[in-house]
């Protein structure tokens, strides 16, 4: 971990790609169907689990297919993944039977995963993240782009620790009911020992300021999830939301997924 001090309050950055965790109980299946966007972190490392664990998959890509593909497609082809495209109009409804009925009809039954993973699978794959935190800490940061990785460290926090989530989305507060059903759909209850933050988006997701983009290359984080949540941690601690003494762990995910 790399440490940090801001107005007496130590900051710990724990590297950790949340993919892994989020499908670790999702790939007991033979085919594999997702969603995501032409450069989604999540469409890769489906197809590399896909790879790696000798399972079928298949990727609907919002938008237009368009040649040749970006480094993001290519490698998910690459691991042996069917792609397949949704118009931005019928995107919006992949979450519907209608639609999911007509994908598995084109590709053969499979397992539909949401985007960005985030079911009661992942859940409980995120949950197990703060018992292999040896570090002393009272509170466990992260950026919250679907509410997965959030719902499952809050329910696997130890007694007397807490969470804050840092939507990477304008208008995020949406995102606080998204938490409570998945972590309902995992363990049939909600925990209430985390928080939403949510004016940390600047601008909304994959936005960026002239002021974040130098935060983010000053720090070397990444700047549309970890560099929004890792900003709004240490503009917290300079405002004195955390008492002097806090040690926060700051999850610092990455887009290097290995199977």
């Amino acid at each position: 971990m790399r440490e940090m001090a801001d107005h007496g309050v130590r900051v710990l950055l724990k590297p950790d790609d949340n993919k892994p965790r989020k499908l670790k109980y999702n790939l007991g299946h033979r085919r594999i169907l997702t969603f995501g966007g032409a450069y989604s972190n999540h469409i890769r490392a489906v197809a590399a689990a896909g790879q790696a664990h000798g399972i079928e998959t298949v990727g609907i890509i919002r938008g237009e297919e368009h040649l040749p593909l970006n480094p993001t497609l290519a490698h998910a082809v690459s691991c042996g993944m069917r792609l397949g495209y949704l118009d931005r109009a019928a995107y919006r409804l992949k979450h519907t039977p209608a639609v999911q009925a007509g994908l598995l009809e084109r590709y053969g039954e499979a397992a539909i995963l949401p985007e960005g993973g985030s079911n009661a699978a992942a859940v409980r794959g995120c949950a197990e993240l703060p018992a292999e935190i040896t570090e002393e800490y009272d509170v466990i940061c992260c950026a919250v782009g679907t509410g997965g990785t959030l719902a499952g460290v809050s329910a696997g926090l130890p007694e007397g620790r807490r969470a804050i989530g840092f939507p990477v989305l304008k208008g995020g507060g949406f995102l606080a009911g998204e938490v409570e059903r998945l972590q309902r759909e995992a363990y049939g209850r909600v925990w209430d020992n985390w928080r939403l933050e949510t004016g940390y988006h600047f601008g909304g997701y994959a936005r960026s300021t002239p002021e974040l983009d130098a935060f983010a290359a000053r720090h070397g984080v990444e700047r549309v999830y970890v560099a929004k949540m890792l900003y709004g941690v240490l503009d917290l601690a300079a405002k004195g939301a955390f008492p002097r003494g806090t040690r926060v762990i700051a999850l610092v995910t990455s887009s290097l997924t290995i199977f």
